[in-house]
Parts: C-alpha cells; sequence; structure tokens
C-alpha cells in the first residue's frame, strides 16, 4: 500500500457526496504537488450495480443520511438508498479495513443529522471521524482531509510489515 495514499469508499444518490469527494480528491492533489508527503486521493463509488470486492487496504467510508418513517430516535429508522453500501463494507472482511466513516445530511433534520453515518459506525466497529453538510465548503474540504491523513498516519503507524 503506498503512504501516500486515502481510500474513499462512498455511495453517492443526489450527488452531494460524489462532489464533496471529487472536490477533496483535487484538493489533495494540490496538496500532494506542494509536499509529496501529502496523500493523494482514491475513490470508488458503490452503486447497485457495483460489483462487491473484497478490500485489502485501509479505507475511509462516505454516506449520506436519508431516512423514511420514524424519527431515527426514540421510534425507529427506515434507511433509504444507502443499504448497498452498508453491504458491500459488510462485504466478507471488508469492514476490518474501515478507518472511520464520515457523514454528511441537512443539519435542519436536527437529530437525524448524519444518523446514517452514526449507525455505520457503530455496526463497523470504528468511529464517525468527521462530518458536513449538503455539499461541504471548502473549510469542511480542508478539515476531512486532515483528519482522514491523521488517522492514516496514526494507523500505518502501528502497522508492523
Amino acid at each position: 500500500m503506498s503512504e501516500s495514499t486515502i481510500n474513499i469508499i462512498y455511495i453517492s444518490i443526489e450527488g452531494n457526496t460524489r462532489s464533496f469527494v471529487t472536490g477533496m480528491q483535487d484538493y489533495a492533489k494540490t496538496q500532494h504537488a506542494a509536499d509529496d508527503s501529502n496523500p493523494l486521493i482514491t475513490l470508488k463509488e458503490i452503486t447497485e450495480q457495483s460489483d462487491f470486492d473484497i478490500e485489502t487496504e485501509p479505507y475511509f467510508a462516505f454516506v449520506p443520511t436519508y431516512l423514511d418513517g420514524g424519527n431515527g430516535i426514540d421510534n425507529g429508522v427506515k434507511e433509504l438508498m444507502t443499504n448497498v453500501l452498508g453491504e458491500y463494507l459488510n462485504y466478507d472482511q471488508n469492514s476490518r479495513f474501515c478507518l472511520g466513516v464520515v457523514g454528511s445530511g441537512n443539519r435542519n433534520f436536527n437529530d437525524q443529522y448524519c444518523l446514517t453515518a452514526r449507525r455505520y459506525a457503530e455496526q463497523l466497529d470504528t468511529d464517525m471521524i468527521a462530518d458536513y453538510e449538503l455539499r461541504g465548503t471548502s473549510v469542511d474540504t480542508e478539515r476531512v482531509y486532515n483528519v482522514m491523513k491523521d488517522r492514516l498516519a496514526a494507523y500505518l503507524d502501528n502497522q508492523t510489515f
């Protein structure tokens, strides 16, 4: 595995997540060009048509929140549209390579904001490491990139090769 690569696995229903991660991939290219110790980003989008692969390298999962029914807190939750991502991340032993979950959503949904990401983090036995609203901002891009960069570096420091 290249120490200069952050792998992202994501799902994008309405294009917001895709927009954010591709913008972050561009940001990573500029950071890497300025200092090649800054990691680049590779992206893998999961859709209903995706073949399930066995992951062999650490990655970060990006998941938006789409709910239907219940308030997601005390009277149930029915997740919409991101289920294939959850199935992919839990396929074979893929979950063991997840270094963290990044969530997005709409803050107007109060307690349900990033609820899906929190649920995925719990199911994958990892942390929800960051969040952003809708398509995010340039400040979000820099912040989330740095959180992933630091977490990947810590992971690599603890590995024996």
